[in-house]
């Protein structure tokens, strides 16, 4: 459809985010079949894995959502970068969906000692206390759609694959929700 929409001389960025978003479908499937045979890890720039998918969100959520986040270091860590692109996209998904399309998404990377911290913050409505040791359970969503399969398989890419860990770092009622990335260097 891409191709006869440009031999008919249609929109050019039209065509052009059609375009996108069938690259995007693409890697979609590439990341299930990634979660069905063992990704392969690889030493990439982290920062500009997740540069990669904010990119791809910025055209995509509510124009009232800032994204903030500083890719100006370098981060050489062994993970697969589709599957992380993944895990980043899932929980900054979710915070838009707490933030009501409405307040600031910030994604920070740290090293600390054989660890690199990847902190997604959010300005939503929080977690409610009760919610935190369920929220990686498959089948939990707060949401009207969906499964509530997001948070469970990015606790298994990150626990499985890239043998790191992800939790809740902080939460406050109507203030906001900081997840945590952590992967071993």
């Amino acid at each position: 459809w891409v191709q006869y929409l440009q031999s008919q001389q249609v929109d050019e960025m039209a065509v052009l985010e059609m375009q996108k978003d069938v690259d995007r479908l693409e890697k979609v499937t590439d990341r299930f079949s990634k979660i069905g045979s063992g990704g392969k890890m690889e030493e990439a720039d982290l920062t500009l894995t997740i540069s990669e998918v904010l990119n791809y969100l910025k055209g995509r959520i509510s124009e009232k959502v800032e994204i903030h986040f500083d890719s100006s270091d370098v981060y050489l860590v062994k993970h697969n970068p589709a599957l992380m692109q993944w895990v980043v996209e899932n929980i900054a998904k979710n915070a838009v969906d707490a933030m009501e399309g409405n307040g600031a998404l910030r994604v920070t990377i740290q090293q600390e000692k054989r660890w690199i911290h990847i902190d997604i913050s959010d300005t939503g409505k929080g977690i409610h206390p009760k919610q935190i040791k369920t929220i990686f359970k498959p089948g939990f969503s707060t949401k009207k759609r969906g499964w509530g399969l997001g948070l469970s398989l990015v606790k298994r890419i990150v626990h499985e694959y890239h043998k790191g860990k992800v939790f809740v770092l902080k939460t406050e009622i109507d203030r906001g929700t900081t997840f945590r990335i952590s992967i071993p260097l």
